[in-house]
C-alpha cells in the first residue's frame, strides 16, 4: 500500500497522524511504568527475603580474613557487615568428614552500633560456646552421631567448613572456610617399602631437612594431617603405621621395635633428610613406643611424648634378645560416669608399685635425646600426668635433666593440631566399649595451639 493510501485508512477510521503517536507514546508509558513497579516489587522480594524482615538491612556480607582459604593450624577472623545496629544473628558452622559424620557448632551474636559483628572481639551469648573465641565456630563442632572423630585420611585435601549467618530461621549470607594441610611444593608420598608403610611428606626446597617419625594411637594408623603440618614447617615428616592400616594385620598380639628402627633408617635414607638425629612426635599408646625407640634405637634426638604412659602397655614389645612385657591394668578399676559411659582412667596404677610390673617400665635412662613431655590435667583415658612426671623423676635420679614436661590441668586426652574439634568421648579399642577421654572443651582448644607451639620450637630448637 502507498504512503496516501495508509493517510486514507487512517483518516477513514478517524485517526490522526498525530493521534497515532500519541496513543503510541501513551502505550509505551504504560509499559514502562508497569515494568518499573514489578522491578520495585521483586528489588523488595530480593531484599526482605534473606534478611526475613523489611527492618533488616540487605546487603549482609560474611568475610573470612585475612583469606577464605588457610592452613588447617591459623586462625582467622570471621566478620559480618551490612546488619542492622543491634540485631541479632546466628552463626552456624557444618563440615563433612571422610567418613561422611557431620560436625556442627553454633554461636549467638548482636551486631554493633555499626551493623558488624566481628567474632574475634565480640562475645557470643549462646550456641555451642560463649564469650570471645576467635576460632570457636572451628574447635566447638561436635558431631551429629554421639562419640565420633572428626577423621581426615588424605592430608592432600582440605577441610572445607561452610559457615552460615542466620536470623529467624533464614540465611543471610554464607561463605566457606577452605583449611589446607600441605603448602605449595610440599609432596605427598605414600610409602610401601618392603613392610613400612605410611606417608612421607617432603618440603620443597634442596634441603637438608630435619627429619620426623609421626606415630599415631591404638590402632597403629597414620595421622596425616599433623604429619602435612609439620612439613609445612620446614622437617621431613614420615607417617608410620604399625598395624590395621592397608594390608598390615588389623589386630597384632606383639609389637616388634625392629620395625621402627627399619622406619628411622628408610627416612635416614632420604635425599633431603640431615643426616643427623631424627625426632619423634608421638600420642597416647605410640608415646610409649618413642619412648622404647630413644631408649634402644641410635640417631635420636628429640622425642615428643603427649599424653602417653611410662610403661609399655597391652603388648609386648621385642627387640633382637631383649622383651619388654606388656603392662595391662586391671579393668575392675573401671568407673561408670553419669552420662553412662565407662571411666577407664584408673586401670593402669602405678607401674613400679608391684614387682611384676616393674619390668614393664621402659627404660628410658638410656636415652641421649632430649624429652618434651605434654600432659592433660583431664585426661580420663590414663593417668598422664602420673605416668610423664614418674617418667622425668626418673631420668633426674639417673643424673639426668634432657626432659621438659608442660602440663594443662583441664585438657582432655586427645591433644591434636590447632582447631581440630575436641573429642570428648569414642570407643575405644582396648575395651571396645565407648569411654570417656576427658577436657574441658574451651580449655582443651587454647592447649592445643599452646602445645602446637611448644612441639615446633622444641624440634626446631633440637634437631
Amino acid at each position: 500500500m502507498c504512503a496516501e493510501g495508509h493517510r486514507a485508512a487512517i483518516r477513514g477510521v478517524g485517526f490522526t497522524q498525530r493521534d497515532l503517536a500519541t496513543r503510541v507514546q501513551r502505550h509505551d508509558m504504560a509499559l514502562y511504568l508497569r515494568a518499573r513497579e514489578l522491578f520495585r516489587i521483586n528489588a523488595r522480594k530480593l531484599c526482605s527475603s534473606p534478611c526475613s524482615s523489611s527492618s533488616s538491612s540487605c546487603g549482609v556480607q560474611l568475610r573470612i580474613l585475612p583469606s577464605s582459604s588457610c592452613f588447617f593450624d591459623e586462625a582467622v577472623q570471621i566478620k559480618l557487615s551490612g546488619l542492622n545496629p543491634g540485631q541479632h544473628v546466628e552463626l552456624r558452622a557444618k563440615h563433612k568428614d571422610d567418613k561422611g559424620v557431620v560436625f556442627k557448632a553454633s554461636a549467638a551474636y548482636q551486631a554493633d552500633a555499626h551493623g558488624e559483628v566481628d567474632v574475634s572481639r565480640q562475645p557470643s551469648t549462646g550456641g555451642s560456646y560463649t564469650g570471645v573465641e576467635p576460632m570457636g565456630l572451628f574447635w566447638s563442632m561436635l558431631p551429629e552421631s554421639p562419640h565420633k572423630k572428626l577423621l581426615k585420611r588424605d592430608a592432600s585435601s582440605p577441610v572445607l567448613i561452610h559457615i552460615e549467618a542466620h536470623r529467624d530461621g533464614q540465611i543471610l549470607t554464607a561463605e566457606t572456610n577452605t583449611r589446607r594441610f600441605m603448602a605449595d611444593g610440599v609432596l605427598r608420598v605414600p610409602v610401601r617399602d618392603g613392610r613400612l608403610r605410611g606417608t612421607l611428606f617432603i618440603p620443597p626446597g634442596e634441603g637438608p631437612f630435619p627429619g620426623i617419625i609421626d606415630l599415631y594411637t591404638l590402632g597403629g594408623t597414620v595421622c596425616e594431617p599433623r604429619a602435612a603440618l609439620l612439613a609445612n614447617k620446614g622437617f621431613v615428616v614420615f607417617a608410620l603405621a604399625f598395624y590395621g592400616y592397608q594390608d598390615m594385620p588389623k589386630t597384632v598380639d606383639k609389637l616388634d621395635l625392629e620395625y621402627f628402627e627399619e622406619g628411622v633408617t628408610f627416612l635416614q635414607m632420604q635425599p633431603k633428610v640431615k643426616k643427623t638425629g631424627i625426632g619423634i612426635i608421638s600420642i597416647s599408646k605410640s608415646g610409649d613406643l618413642a619412648l622404647s625407640m630413644a631408649s634402644f634405637l641410635p640417631n635420636i634426638s628429640a622425642t615428643v611424648c603427649i599424653n602417653t604412659c611410662n610403661a609399655n602397655v597391652l603388648f609386648p614389645l621385642h627387640y633382637k634378645d631383649v622383651v619388654i612385657p606388656s603392662f595391662v591394668g586391671s579393668t575392675k578399676r573401671i568407673r561408670v560416669t553419669k552420662s553412662g559411659i565407662l571411666d577407664i582412667r584408673d586401670i593402669l596404677n602405678d607401674p613400679m608399685e608391684e614387682e611384676k610390673d616393674r619390668a614393664t617400665v621402659i627404660p628410658i635412662e638410656r636415652a641421649s635425646c632430649r624429652f618434651l613431655f605434654i600432659v592433660s590435667g583431664d585426661d580420663r583415658n590414663w593417668n598422664s600426668s602420673f605416668f610423664a612426671e614418674q617418667a622425668c623423676s626418673r631420668l633426674k635420679a639417673h643424673g639426668k635433666a634432657n626432659y621438659d614436661m608442660v602440663s594443662y590441668p583441664t585438657a582432655g586426652h586427645f591433644m591434636e593440631v590447632p582447631y581440630m574439634p575436641h573429642h570428648p568421648s569414642g570407643l575405644h579399642a582396648a575395651v571396645s566399649q565407648v569411654v570417656t577421654f576427658g577436657g574441658e572443651p574451651k580449655a582443651h582448644a587454647h592447649a592445643q595451639v599452646d602445645a602446637w607451639r611448644r612441639v615446633q620450637e622444641f624440634l626446631k630448637t633440637h634437631l
